[in-house]
């Protein structure tokens, strides 16, 4: 995401907020499009999800990737790569907590959007009338 954030878990928890708003919002645009499109809720859902991914923990996710299979035998490499990084140090958690961030957003957004409204309860009569 390369913002100006905090360093360490406070950092972490930063970009995990944004990018449970950016899930949030993602699943508020994605919902009306499958509706009009025709498609199901968990077409909304599952979509908004991998988009919120992508762009909330993407960076950060790529960052780990790299790190992890680039050759980094001399210092010079090592210190370009790490360079380039906001926080190494909790590159980790940072990708875990932006990913459970998104997924969050999508979730509250579920919530928040999906639901039936308050109405009256519908009674449901299990014992059929005598007169049917």
């Amino acid at each position: 995401m390369n913002l100006p954030l905090h360093f360490g878990i406070l950092g972490a928890l930063e970009a995990g907020l944004i990018a449970l708003v950016i899930g949030f919002v993602l699943y508020a645009i994605w919902l009306p499009f499958c509706r009009w499109c025709g498609l199901s809720l968990g077409h909304a859902i599952g979509w908004s999800a991998l988009v919120a991914l992508v762009i909330g923990a993407g960076y950060d996710a790529w960052n780990l990737f790299y790190t992890g299979f680039v050759s980094l035998e001399s210092p010079l490499y090592a210190r370009i790569a790490l360079s380039r990084i906001h926080d190494p140090d909790m590159l980790g958690t940072r990708v875990v907590i932006e990913a459970a961030g998104a997924l969050s957003g999508v979730g509250l957004g579920w919530l928040a959007f999906s639901r039936n409204g308050p109405g009256p309860a519908q009674k449901t009569d299990t014992h059929p009338s005598p007169n049917s």
